[in-house]
């Protein structure tokens, strides 16, 4: 394992990058059918809405906030084959369906008006802005009808502890709100301290309440809760450091979306206002940060320790 230390930078070994990667992979495909159970073909009325709702949600992407509340839920003992661990996929569905969502309204001409999602047409230019709407309409409900269902975990506060941290993190008070900060941020520069509270609320909350989701259905003590919440915070605001970064330095065939939007919309980014040295630096303290914060998990956190690192290390 990397040592600690805010000076050093923190690098996958080979071994520990090929461990990730199939933990990675492995999760993604549980998840993946997970969401396709969740959301099944339809051949009724409704279906084009199911089509475009399987469309933005199944085939790609990383899994990242779907990956974490399964990986944490299983740090508190949800087992292969276990009833825990298809409740930690159910949840973990949920919240890819949120952040479904939320890529497809922030791709319609009114929000961020991109063509390109994962390497493919935008949900609106696959099918056509009105679908578009109502599929991200209908996958946000979806998320939650799932969290509230009893397959989810069998104790009631459990699951609406679920529901209300979902709430409070994609709401005004986190992605939709750093949603409309971005918007109004255009073309005007922000203090870093406005682009670190834009990005906490936009990106950072989703992916923090990923983190804690899988403690939450671990029943996890205050502190190990405290913890974790630690922990997801932080790698997700060095997940939006390093998406900056990427969108500064990438090609669109290696983002999946169109390249260099930042610029183009004069948004204030960590690299904008700390250049790209900078901003990597900033990532990189909060990458150790996050993984101190999982020090009293011992080496049963390490695929964690390893995700915190591969978020500055990707390339898309």
């Amino acid at each position: 394992m990397t040592n600690s230390g805010a000076s050093q930078r923190p690098v996958l070994s080979e071994r520990e990058s090929e461990a990730l990667r199939v933990s990675l992979k492995e999760r993604a495909a549980a998840i993946e059918e997970m969401l396709s159970r969740l959301i099944p073909v339809s051949d009724g009325p409704e279906a084009r809405l199911i089509n475009a709702m399987r469309y933005a949600t199944l085939g790609g992407g990383k899994r990242l906030r779907g990956y974490l509340v399964a990986e944490v839920a299983a740090l508190f003992g949800s087992r292969a084959g276990s009833s825990s661990e298809e409740g930690a996929y159910r949840a973990a569905a949920s919240v890819e369906m949120l952040h479904a969502y939320s890529l497809v309204h922030d791709d319609l001409p009114a929000m961020d008006d991109d063509d390109l999602r994962r390497g493919q047409p935008s949900t609106h230019r696959k099918f056509d802005e009105a679908t578009a709407i109502l599929a991200g309409d209908a996958l946000q409900t979806r998320a939650f009808e799932v969290l509230a269902e009893a397959k989810t975990h069998p104790d009631p506060a459990v699951r609406l502890d679920l529901v209300r941290a979902l709430a409070q993190a994609s709401g005004a008070a986190g992605m939709v709100g750093g949603q409309m900060i971005d918007m109004e941020g255009e073309g005007r520069t922000l203090s870093l301290d406005e682009v670190r509270h834009l990005h906490a609320l936009k990106t950072g909350c989703l992916i923090r309440y990923s983190a804690e989701a899988g403690a939450v259905l671990g029943q996890a003590t205050p502190e190990q809760r405290e913890r974790i919440v630690i922990y997801g915070r932080d790698i997700g605001a060095a997940f939006q450091i390093a998406d900056d970064v990427l969108d500064a330095t990438a090609s669109a065939e290696e983002l999946g979306k169109t390249a260099g939007k930042d610029l183009a919309a004069e948004k204030s980014t960590f690299v904008a206002l700390l250049g790209i040295e900078g901003a990597q630096r900033e990532a990189e303290a909060l990458i150790q940060r996050a993984c101190g914060a999982l020090d009293i998990f011992g080496d049963r956190a390490e695929r964690l320790r390893d995700l915190a690192r591969y978020v500055v290390e990707r390339r898309s």
